[in-house]
């Protein structure tokens, strides 16, 4: 089942980039204040990634 593998790396992948994310939004925040499209972004980036675990589990 290589295309499991490649799929569990890719949801991996994006799990890191979402933490990562939220990392650099809220240090961003800290130094030079608030950015809603940042936020949003991040949101977005969540919402993606949370989409391809539940597509991943069933």
């Amino acid at each position: 089942m290589p295309g499991s593998t490649n799929g569990s790396t890719s949801t991996k992948t994006m799990g890191g980039l979402t933490v990562g994310g939220l990392v650099v939004v809220t240090a961003y925040t800290v130094a030079l204040g608030s950015n809603g499209w940042l936020w949003f972004g991040w949101v977005v980036l969540g919402l993606i990634t949370l989409g391809m675990v539940a597509t991943r589990s069933t």
